[in-house]
């Protein structure tokens, strides 16, 4: 049990460290769209840029070898239904806010609640491809294809860089090969993580000489920074992002692994265990701040995108806070009996649950 317990606060850390990251992007991109101003963190983006959502999807895939062998049903409803109820859910707060209220457009809301079914909306676009590639991960393992080969045509999807216009076609293939990398290498990475915690100099040595190479790769020419979207150099080359992407998953591994042994990295921790609340609520106080600031005055980009972030990382867990301590609106975060196969339903079915099951 002390075993799987450490291997959970570092898959915690691992996501804290991911959302951290996500929200950073969302919100130094938004800051540069709404001021061309470039900030600190666009160049913090900009290193990341390889691996920032192949990780949240490689975490993600890290437990489902104990859930695979489930009967279908069980499967479906805890690693697609269970996904698709918070997609639904977050998709049509925000869509009715943002277009329906803010816009004052109810026929374009409509509009884009149907499309929404089809293709992924906005941010929540993650939440929608977790249940996808859960399914096909599940049908390819009911069909017994071979592991290596599986891995092997999602390595080849992800370096076609394809662009077919239909958003959902064009994430899948450039980031399912991620989530069964978690799949099938979780023993590598349990192993690499409990090898770092014992060894923490050389994990350090070897966490410096990737940080340099991926440095020189991606601000390698070819290199732009941009307001909204920094284009990275060599790294973006196929193939060699495919390396780098999952070289750069395995060391936030091991960065998470060696902050857990720091008591005053938990925060982190925390967070990341709430790191789904997190996600499918930071939009909307983060535009909301963003756009008060700026009408105050404060246009300092580095500043401007720090509080935003901030705002957009808190504000979901004061929400979530409240409803705990409330008890209303608890359909935001845990799913409803109603939402469940018949016959799976589970006591306190929360989007933050275990990523065991």
């Amino acid at each position: 049990m002390a075993i799987l317990q450490k291997r959970l606060d570092w898959v915690d850390m691992a996501k804290g460290l991911s959302i951290f990251l996500v929200v950073m992007m969302y919100a130094a991109a938004s800051v540069g769209e709404d001021t061309g101003g470039i900030s600190l963190f666009h160049w913090a983006i900009a290193f990341a840029t390889p691996f920032r959502m192949p990780e949240f999807f490689l975490i993600s895939g890290l437990f489902l070898s104990q859930v695979i062998d489930r009967p279908w049903r069980g499967f479906a409803d805890r690693r697609v239904v269970h996904y698709l109820y918070f997609y639904a859910l977050w998709a049509i707060i925000h869509i009715v806010f943002k277009v329906g209220l803010l816009a004052t457009n109810p026929f374009g809301a409509l509009e884009q609640l149907g499309w929404a079914v089809v293709q992924p909306y906005g941010v929540l676009w993650f939440i929608y491809m977790l249940a996808v590639v859960s399914a096909v991960t599940k049908v390819l393992h009911m069909l017994r294809a071979p592991v290596w080969g599986v891995f092997a045509v999602g390595a080849i999807l992800q370096m076609a860089a394809i662009h077919t216009g239909a958003y959902a076609i064009d994430q899948f293939a450039a980031y399912f090969v991620f989530f069964y990398a978690g799949f099938v290498l979780a023993p590598h990475l349990f192993r690499l993580t409990a090898w770092a915690t014992s060894n923490n100099a050389l994990a350090l040595v070897g966490l410096l000489i990737w940080a340099i190479l991926n440095t020189a790769l991606v601000f390698s020419p070819g290199f732009a920074m941009d307001p909204i979207h920094p284009v990275i150099g060599l790294a973006g080359l196929p193939g060699l992002h495919l390396v780098l992407a999952l070289a750069g998953t395995a060391a936030l591994c091991v960065i998470a692994a060696l902050l857990t042994r720091l008591p005053v990295m938990d925060w982190l921790r925390w967070m990341g265990s709430k790191s789904l609340i997190i996600y499918v609520a930071f939009v909307l106080p983060m535009g909301i701040a963003r756009t008060l600031l700026i009408k105050f005055g404060v246009l300092e980009p580095t500043l401007l995108t720090f509080i935003t972030m901030a705002v957009a990382i808190t504000s979901p867990l004061v929400l979530y806070w409240l409803v705990q301590r409330t008890g209303l609106g608890k359909f935001l975060f845990e799913r409803p009996r109603w939402a469940h196969l018949p016959g799976t339903a589970k006591p306190r079915d929360q989007l933050q649950a275990n990523p065991a099951e």
